[in-house]
């Protein structure tokens, strides 16, 4: 068969589906639709066929959508493949839209509900509006959390019949490899990993940093992303401050991983937080919200902790209470995180439950 794999970033496409990719390429041949950037060589190496597909990630232009629909129908019109499997907003709606006019068989991925419908308000009408007319005649829908398939089918943009959730894209756990607990040191070390930005908890994990250290706490944070906002004077006075260290977009996050006591992610909406369960792997307690995407990943008091979503004071709680802890219970933590993805989240079976539903 010709496969056809549409995301909207090959940074993205690679990290999280290469294992995916790989075990298709044993009996298809596989072509990528995202535009040009880092990785694209790497996967063009796996033996991929590449096509640069340039997409406004974040834009809301009618005119530049159309023009990305209408790529989308030539490139597919002249790649004439067997299934298409998208990834993200955009290419679940307007490449699924354009294998759909053309009689292709195709499977979308939900990788989260996004800014526009967690926001509500019109343009949560309209992408959901789109949804429906796009996915109405998937093969299968996959989701990386309940919730986003509960919203899909309540709100008939989908039938039941074509949802089934997988536990995210997993981890492949013999590259996060189990890595020894740090020795214990006086102060405790918090890692942050991701897009820089509100919707990730970035402003409540400051104001907690800053309430650990006012209170005689002894806590560091090591930020390893990129803005997706404007976050840089805020981000400078924190380093100034003496606590945080930024370090900027890393391709190989597992040496950060490795040298943190405990990994704290705030977001406000996940489809499922694949940082969480990466640090989860390498045998390091977490700390996120008790939303559906991020909750998954974590026992609470077992391997890590939960917090409110955008609530500061509660974030706050849960950091000084992993500070207080023992030497011996947070290496506990980060041990029983490390069992939980290899029962639940290992890459291998995720790939497998996939391919069986496509």
């Amino acid at each position: 068969m010709r496969i056809v794999l549409a995301g909207n970033e090959p940074g993205g496409m690679y990290r999280f589906r290469i294992d995916l990719i790989r075990e298709l390429l044993k009996n298809n041949e596989v072509v990528i639709l995202v535009p040009d950037g880092e990785f694209v060589e790497e996967m063009k190496a796996e033996g991929c066929k590449f096509i640069d597909t340039p997409i406004d990630r974040r834009g809301v232009n009618p005119l530049t959508d159309f023009k990305l629909l209408k790529n989308y129908k030539q490139i597919l019109k002249s790649e004439k493949p067997d299934l298409v499997i998208t990834y993200t907003i955009k290419p679940n709606i307007y490449c699924c839209s354009a294998a759909k006019s053309l009689n292709i068989k195709y499977d979308a991925n939900i990788t989260g509900l996004g800014t526009s419908i967690q926001k509500g308000g019109l343009i949560k009408y309209l992408v959901s509006f789109l949804y429906k007319g796009a996915l109405n005649k998937a093969n299968t829908v996959f989701f990386e959390n309940v919730e986003n398939k509960d919203y899909f089918v309540s709100e008939k943009i989908i039938d039941k019949s074509q949802a089934h959730v997988l536990n995210g894209a997993g981890v492949n756990i013999n590259h996060y490899c189990y890595s020894e607990y740090p020795f214990e040191s006086s102060s405790t070390r918090f890692l942050f990993i991701g897009r820089i930005m509100r919707e990730k908890g970035i402003d409540e994990l400051i104001s907690a940093m800053r309430k650990l250290n006012k209170n005689g706490y002894s806590a560091k944070l090591d930020v390893v992303g990129f803005y997706e906002e404007n976050y840089k004077e805020v981000i400078d006075s924190c380093v100034k401050e003496g606590w945080m260290t930024f370090y900027g977009r890393q391709q190989d996050v597992r040496p950060y991983i490795k040298n943190c006591h405990c990994f704290v992610l705030p977001s406000w909406h996940e489809g499922m937080a694949n940082t969480n369960l990466e640090c989860a792997s390498m045998g390091r307690p977490v700390i996120t919200t008790n939303i559906h995407g991020c909750l998954e990943s974590v026992e609470e008091g077992k391997s890590g902790y939960l917090c409110e979503k955008q609530n500061p004071d509660s974030l706050y709680e849960k950091m000084k209470e992993f500070v207080e802890l023992p030497y011996e219970k947070r290496k506990a933590m980060g041990a029983a995180g490390r069992k939980r993805m290899e029962e639940l989240f290992d890459k291998r079976k995720v790939v497998q439950e996939t391919i069986k539903n496509l």
